[in-house]
């Protein structure tokens, strides 16, 4: 186990966000983070959740534990949600990923899950450059771009829309290991909440997007060549 904590070990100040009436959402997270041995590693911070707004509650949760990181002086801020769901953790990869950051400096942004329009590899197998779309359960920011973030304003701008808009030097780890779970969200609209279920919940629209995006020319190649195939037949069965 020393590998991993030597990996978590790169993250400076790690919070979970959670809601302060959600006491089994935080039990539920403790279990998760016991998982991969981070429990001790995790500050946890308690929001009131937002009366009118849960797109500006998330905001200004996101950011004022991205605050709380630059006034401790963390280089590295790692930062949570508390529906955070791991699956398939492998410290190896996450020891390799730590290694790849400490010796780029140029990225602003790792994520344990997200979710991509693109994807590409890096000369690290644990690591992917990826074009974010969405998703911030389980993220850092470096420093220099943290400070950048925290001068933004809500703007009636999703916090994960505001870091799409700002996608340049985007990290993954590959393959990815924090999700969402499928328990309900208190910041989620009813309808986008049944719309997720309904296409087997987010760790499934997450896993199926990473698997897509790394596999993308095999399988839009594959594709083509079956709509071709099936273009020929059909073809030789209207000349007969």
């Amino acid at each position: 186990m020393t590998a991993l904590f030597d990996s978590w070990s790169f993250f400076d100040k790690i919070y979970c966000i959670s809601i302060d009436t959600r006491i089994d959402r935080r039990e539920e997270a403790k279990k998760q983070f016991s998982l991969v041995r981070l429990l001790d590693r995790v500050e946890f911070v308690l929001v009131q959740k937002h009366p009118e707004n849960r797109e500006k509650g998330i905001f200004q949760s996101h950011m004022h534990c991205l605050k709380k990181g630059l006034a401790a002086g963390a280089d590295h801020i790692l930062i949570f949600e508390d529906d955070v769901l791991f699956k398939n953790s492998q410290p190896q990869s996450l020891l390799h990923a730590a290694g790849f950051l400490k010796n780029t400096a140029t990225w602003k942004a790792f994520f344990l899950g997200a979710i991509c329009t693109k994807m590409i590899k890096t000369e690290n197998q644990a690591v992917v450059k990826i074009q974010y779309r969405c998703l911030a359960h389980g993220y850092a920011l470096n420093r220099p771009f943290a400070e950048l973030i925290v001068q933004e304003s809500w703007n009636r701008v999703p916090f994960d829309v505001l870091l799409q808009k700002k996608c340049e030097d985007f990290y993954a780890l590959s393959p990815m290991i924090a999700f969402q779970s499928r328990a309900s969200s208190d910041n989620q609209t009813i309808f986008l909440d049944t719309m997720r279920r309904f296409f087997g919940g987010l760790p499934f629209i997450q896993r199926t997007n990473e698997i897509f995006q790394r596999h993308k020319t095999l399988i839009v190649t594959l594709h083509l060549l079956v709509i071709t195939i099936l273009m020929l037949l059909g073809a030789q069965i209207w000349i007969l």
